[in-house]
């Protein structure tokens, strides 16, 4: 089964090698017929520290790390793999 990619923004960044990820869904209202917004929190594991705080990231799920941990961020767009 194909791992899910989900994309958010970085709310905190304060744990270490931890990044907390708001992603945010939009749905039709069931009853209301109009556009509902809801939006979820994820821990995800950063191990070079690269995300800070206001940056958009993409998280995949992996085996759990911690309690909470069960996501880790892709590499950003830009870095380079060799460094």
């Amino acid at each position: 089964m194909p791992k899910r990619i989900l994309e958010g923004v970085v709310v905190s960044d304060k744990g270490d090698k931890t990044v907390v990820v708001k992603v945010e869904r939009t749905f039709l209202h069931p009853v209301l017929k109009k556009p509902v917004r809801r939006s979820k929190k994820y821990h995800a594991h950063d191990e070079a520290n690269t995300y800070q705080s206001g940056e958009t990231a993409r998280i995949i799920e992996c085996a759990p790390r911690s309690k909470t941990k069960t996501w880790e961020v892709l590499p950003k767009a830009g870095a380079s793999q060799a460094s």
